[in-house]
């Protein structure tokens, strides 16, 4: 494995959103050659990330390669330095196929799906740039470089999220996930400021070898490892929206669809449990991965829930995301790094394939989300129904498809660290098959509740959008099963055994019976959908106390609004802008003007237009020069 095939890998997305950014007004009227150029420049990095995961599974050692040096700093006797560099092992091996492979997937649906959109160059400009970040996320060799891959991707979250920026739903959704991002990442900063402080460097590999030998600096006593990782994972909270900072996640449903399978469901969002996992020595040494599982677990439950009496199909897509995000935390949490990374591949696949799917039925529906207007779209969407399936029963723990694999792995591990997360993940197990067949049901069979004007105009996506579909419904059903035959000790456990300490829970017991019972349950959930939903719309639901709870999302948003952004708005509107900004800000600015126009005027008293006025004036300069000249030099 060679540096220039990582800077291959890395620079190919670079180039694509260079040339569609630069070069946008030119490509405008040409959406072949601009959406082309976009997903062949992901491509590339598809194909060298083949390669690297190739070599790497072919016994190649992991590549640990320093680029130049980026910034150099003294302090007295100690010196610094952070570089641009690469850290490529197996766990950033998996990371390049699910961002490349799905990335690449999902640029050739947009060819489709944005078709006539008035920003389309801008947009696979957006989408190349969004990759090329995540790359870096997960390409670098220290936590500074990580960062900087971190704030690209909730950059391009923020312009893609807002793409359509005459829309005021989009604009405030992608300053809402904008800002809550930046309170996730002061916590970010914060940790990597205490580990520096610590270890006097950002490498991963210096940082590891360093902390489990013991020889770092004790910034806060025995705590400076527990108050690291605890301040990173607030940065993980917000990026990958876990409770309290989840709020944002389904407001972003307002950018294009093909974002929120990217960059909402497969790849950004898993960001913040790529680095727990990348971070799971200091973890383990600090022993705060109870922290992390439980605010995976109830994450997972809380999302799952609301998910429950949602009927706009995207946002029940983006609170199961939520929920299957705290699935992963649980299993980093309780130190199933690999079971944990092993749901984040899976998951990627089949809730890509669902949120393309929805873009699929909106493509079809004029742009239609709410689910009690559509039903019987199963015969008019063969295809789409078909793909949506898929991805549902893999979701929902069907048996051999990917979820059924990696959930299963996951529920386990808690088990044997704590029986109470693993019974509250077994219910949430429940309410995700419940939730994610009440979709199906509603919006593919029963009596069709189509307006007859759209109605009229349905059919199936063309083939640049159902073809990635297909393709994505391979892996969803298949990959789990390939990769996760044996449990924790299946080819995915044993290919990425070298990255992560050696586990410390309890993966014993009844194999089979734990299996069993993740069987049921996500049968008993489906079971129950059809018995409510096969026949009966969601307009038809009784609104009890408890529905109306959780359709409005249990008020979080409006609680939020009240304590937290209406005192901030109005402290600001009086103290920045009355006080700082009317007061003192402008009142500096107005009162220079006053003392200038003041001078002005008594200046201008002497400017009388009469010769014999400054004549008068000359002498008289004359006359009191040639005095001090006598008289006081």
């Amino acid at each position: 494995m060679s540096k220039e095939l990582i800077v291959v890998l890395l620079a190919a997305p670079l180039v694509g959103f260079l040339i569609n950014g630069l070069f946008g007004k030119w490509l405008k009227g040409n959406e072949k050659l601009s959406g082309g150029i976009g997903a062949f420049a992901v491509l590339v990095s598809l194909v060298c990330s083949i390669i690297v995961f190739l070599r790497l599974n072919g016994g190649a050692a992991p590549l640990e390669a320093k680029l130049y040096d980026w910034i150099i700093g003294d302090f007295g006797d100690d010196s610094f330095a952070f570089n641009i560099g690469f850290h490529v092992d197996a766990l950033t091996a998996v990371m390049l196929l699910v961002i490349t492979g799905v990335g690449f997937l999902i640029h050739v649906y947009s060819i489709g799906y944005m078709h006539g959109d008035e920003g389309y160059t801008r947009y696979f400009a957006y989408l190349n740039l969004f990759v090329f970040a995540m790359l870096i996320l997960v390409l670098g060799n220290n936590y500074l470089m990580m960062f900087v891959g971190w704030e690209g991707v909730g950059l391009c979250s923020y312009l893609l999220i807002g793409f359509w920026y005459d829309k005021q739903s989009a604009t405030d959704a992608g300053k809402k996930a904008f800002i809550v991002n930046r309170i996730g990442d002061f916590g970010f900063l914060l940790g990597m400021f205490t580990l520096f402080a610590a270890f006097n460097t950002l490498d991963f590999t210096a940082i590891f070898d360093e902390a489990k030998a013991g020889t770092f600096e004790q910034i806060f006593g025995a705590n400076t490892l527990v108050i690291a990782t605890l301040l990173l994972f607030v940065g993980a909270i917000g990026k990958s929206a876990q409770i309290p900072l989840y709020v944002w996640l389904p407001d972003a449903m307002e950018g294009p669809t093909p974002v929120s399978a990217l960059i909402h469901a497969a790849t950004m969002v898993t960001a913040g449990v790529y680095m727990i996992a990348r971070s799971a020595v200091l973890y383990e040494i600090a022993h705060t991965g109870q922290v992390v599982a439980w605010i995976g677990v109830l994450t997972a439950f809380f999302a799952a829930t609301i998910a429950l009496t949602q009927n706009d199909i995207k946002r029940i897509l983006a609170y199961s995301t939520v929920s299957q995000l705290g699935y992963m935390f649980v299993g980093v949490g309780v130190g199933a790094y690999a079971s944990g990374i092993f749901h984040l591949v899976t998951h990627a696949f089949f809730k890509g394939l669902m949120f393309l799917t929805a873009g699929s039925v909106m493509h079809a529906m004029a742009n239609e989300l709410d689910m009690r207007k559509m039903g019987g779209l199963r015969s008019k969407m063969p295809i789409t129904h078909a793909t949506f399936l898929v991805g549902a029963l893999a979701i929902a723990g069907a048996p051999f498809l990917s979820g059924f694999w990696s959930k299963d792995e996951i529920l386990h591990s808690a088990w044997g660290s704590s029986p109470l997360i693993y019974g509250i993940g077994l219910v949430t197990a429940f309410l995700t098959a419940f939730y994610m067949f009440r979709l199906i049901f509603v919006t593919f069979y029963g009596e069709s509740r189509v307006e007859p004007e759209v109605a009229s105009h349905l059919h199936e996506s063309p083939p640049v959008m159902w073809v990635p579909l297909a393709i994505l419904a391979i892996p969803s059903a298949l990959i789990g099963l390939l990769l996760g035959w044996g449990g924790h000790d299946s080819w995915f456990h044993h290919f990425t055994k070298s990255v992560f300490p050696e586990a410390h829970h309890d993966a014993s017991g009844n194999v089979l019976l734990f299996m069993g019972i993740s069987l049921v349950i996500g049968l008993a959930g489906i079971a129950f959908a059809w018995r409510r939903y096969s026949k009966r719309a969601p307009a038809d639901e009784p609104t009890t106390g408890i529905h109306r709870l959780l359709a409005n999302k249990y008020y979080i948003d409006e609680v939020y609004n009240a304590l937290i952004v209406q005192p901030i708005k109005n402290g600001s509107h009086f103290l920045l802008w009355k006080l700082v900004d009317n007061g003192i800000i402008d009142g500096i600015v107005n009162g220079v003007a006053a003392i200038v126009r003041f001078v002005g005027g008594l200046l201008r008293r002497f400017q009388t237009g009469v010769v014999q006025a400054y004549i008068v004036s000359m002498v008289l300069g004359i006359v009191i020069f040639l005095a001090y000249y006598l008289f006081f030099s």
